[in-house]
């Protein structure tokens, strides 16, 4: 990981601000914009209250990158060209009001949480001028990423398609140990706490399955059942340690089948190509039930009546939107019409302007 220079030494181009809720998704997703702008040729310090994921998610950091505590106090220093406040994060007042004295005042964007509801497209590059407090006269900028091209698009490195054709899935298993050439189906999993995992085990243990989990609480309790469910013959499953971003990917890309969670590995899952299975982050008043539909409806829009209909009652199962007892609701949908689809979607997100790519057009155009 970057060390933190100076402040006054020098002046990045981008300063983005990151609050880390729970989970390490706002990290994760604020980490990889931020190697994504440095290899781009641009500057950036990221502030941020947790720093402790990037220990495993990125621990030999990346040139461009500085990594900084949260701004406690009103030290002494140059904003950068551009001041991104991750998922409204609220930026401390001293921050505000030095980006208001600067005689070049910076580009200040909201860059909001990814979803493919309609509102995106009408909300994305909105401004909302601020007519009180510490930042009034200024204005910030939302910022939304999607799936259509009138929205932010999506994170996605200008060598990414290049590195996934390169990929050799079998020699990254053999060198985690993992047999290759078996014929089995591999299938990652990195889920929050889940009910339905009786059932989907029962599922994945119909056809010779081997397992690869995620650390988290939902390992301990996958292995506990295996080790009591004495029919799972079938499935074999592998814990696995933290692993960083670049490995992550290769993980994603090795599997016939991802189960995701949450933003940043929802989004890499669609980058590797592969049939994926959402669990979105839940939120009290079941507004996650709305997010998850509007993305599946945008998602299968081509898709046949049949894979359509699979798919997505296998993520209202997993999402607990569907309460049932039986293995059945966990079916998996057919492999290969699911995996055609889902390199026709890749394809189709691929011809939209990336993240980044849109990020620096529109603070160069607001300029």
């Amino acid at each position: 990981m970057a060390s933190a220079h100076p402040l006054q030494e020098t002046t990045p181009h981008w300063d983005i601000f990151c609050r880390v809720i729970d989970n390490f998704g706002d990290i994760g997703v604020c980490w990889r914009l931020s190697a994504d702008l440095a290899a781009r040729g641009q500057q950036v310090r990221l502030w941020v209250d947790d720093a402790s994921a990037l220990a495993w998610m990125a621990p030999r950091g990346t040139k461009g990158v500085t990594v900084l505590p949260w701004p406690s106090d009103a030290r002494v220093f140059e904003l950068g060209q551009v001041v991104i406040e991750a998922f409204g994060c609220e930026l401390p007042d001293f921050i505000v009001e030095r980006m208001k004295q600067s005689s070049k005042r910076p580009r200040w964007i909201n860059l909001e949480y990814l979803s493919a509801e309609d509102y995106v497209e009408r909300c994305h590059g909105l401004p909302s001028p601020q007519w009180s407090g510490p930042g009034q006269g200024l204005i910030k900028h939302f910022f939304y990423p999607g799936f259509t091209g009138k929205t932010g698009g999506l994170l996605r490195e200008q060598d990414l398609q290049n590195r996934r054709q390169a990929f050799d899935a079998n020699a990254w298993r053999a060198s985690l140990g993992l047999p290759s050439g078996t014929g089995e189906r591999w299938v990652s999993l990195f889920a929050y706490d889940n009910p339905a995992l009786p059932q989907l085990l029962q599922a994945l243990a119909e056809v010779p399955t081997r397992l690869l989990v995620a650390p988290g609480a939902l390992a301990s309790k996958a292995q506990q059942l295996l080790a009591d469910a004495t029919r799972h013959t079938h499935l074999t499953l592998h814990p696995l340690p933290h692993v960083d971003q670049t490995e992550y990917d290769h993980l994603l890309w090795a599997c016939d089948l991802n189960f995701v969670r949450g933003e940043d590995s929802f989004v890499r899952a669609q980058w590797a190509g592969c049939p994926f299975v959402w669990q979105i982050y839940p939120q009290d008043d079941a507004a996650h039930d709305a997010k998850l539909m509007a993305f599946l409806d945008r998602f299968l829009a081509s898709a046949d009546v049949d894979l359509r209909r699979a798919v997505t009652s296998l993520h209202r199962v997993w999402n607990g939107l569907i309460h049932t007892e039986t293995a059945s609701s966990c079916k998996l949908p057919p492999a290969t019409p699911w995996m055609a689809h889902c390199q026709h979607w890749r394809t189709q997100l691929c011809a939209q302007d990336d993240l980044c790519t849109q990020l620096m057009r529109f603070s160069s155009e607001q300029r």
